[in-house]
């Protein structure tokens, strides 16, 4: 079975730099296994201009153009499985797409204090918010015509981690009938991520960075008092309880698929930029 790292520093999708750094720090955290070649998807680095907004999308054409590219690399290496590494949660789209197409019976569970469901409606322009709606077929129509296999089915989604919603994404969910349950005050039982994962045959996973809480993991979105991005909140969950909850999914189903998304080493990356104006590493 051949296994691939998908290195895709997107950041123009999240409009933030850090999460182009933030992934390419991420693939040296990752433990080494030299089975996982690691195939990049091109994405211009950040150049500190901003954005223009096209059809509800911030870099929309760049949006696109990493899209295209990220398909490209997958045509061409053709894996059973992929490790994705982000970059912003936007990065699960074509891989997820690709899987889909491998496997018919397939299910997502998607590890994230937020449900990515937002569309081009509803005035936040960072495509990184749209793509699981995208994947569903309503989140962004530019996204959804992008991909090459069917559609995801709303039954075919376990949130876990997901805290308290706006009310159009509440509305989104409960109209498309995605099943959800907010986790402010406990989360998914394993026995409840057991039963999901009987349904099929295989499982991607997308593991969202901020679904830990930001007092205890500081490299997440939260951690920034800076960032608002579109109001919501941060996550609840700590380390021990994802690694249990990843081992759980690991050791009890056909994984074929696995992000890792907004990863944000804020910290790292100032030091980074301070080391950068010291004539001594750049000469």
């Amino acid at each position: 079975m051949k296994t691939i790292r998908l290195l895709y520093p997107d950041h123009v999708s999240g409009g933030l730099e850090t999460y182009y750094f933030g992934a390419n720090l991420l693939q040296y955290i990752l433990p080494e296994n030299r089975n996982q070649p690691v195939v990049r998807v091109e994405i211009a680095p950040p150049d500190g201009k901003e954005k223009p907004v096209t059809n509800g999308i911030s870099a929309e054409e760049e949006v696109l153009a990493g899209i295209k590219d990220a398909q490209a690399k997958l045509e061409a290496e053709q894996p059973d499985r992929v490790i994705t590494i982000g970059g912003n949660c936007l990065v699960s789209l074509v891989p997820f797409d690709y899987l889909h197409g491998r496997y018919e019976n397939t299910g997502i569970i998607w590890i994230d204090a937020h449900p990515d469901v937002s569309t081009v409606e509803d005035g936040y322009p960072c495509a990184h918010a749209m793509v699981l709606g995208s994947l569903l077929g309503y989140g962004a129509e530019q996204l959804s015509d992008q991909m090459k296999n069917a559609k995801f089915k709303p039954e075919e989604i376990l949130y876990v981690g997901l805290q308290p919603l706006h009310d159009y994404q509440e509305k989104f969910l409960n109209d498309v009938g995605v099943d959800y349950k907010v986790q402010d005050q406990e989360f998914v039982s394993d026995d409840e991520i057991r039963a999901f994962m009987k349904k099929y045959e295989h499982i991607l996973v997308h593991f969202d960075i901020d679904v830990l809480d930001e007092h205890f993991f500081h490299s997440t979105y939260f951690a920034n008092a800076e960032l608002v991005g579109d109001g919501a909140g941060g996550g609840k969950m700590k380390m021990d309880k994802l690694g249990n909850v990843l081992q759980l999914i690991t050791e009890n189903a056909d994984v074929v698929g696995f992000t890792i998304a907004e990863y944000l080493p804020f910290d790292e990356l100032r030091l980074h930029k301070m080391l950068s104006g010291i004539g001594l590493f750049t000469e």
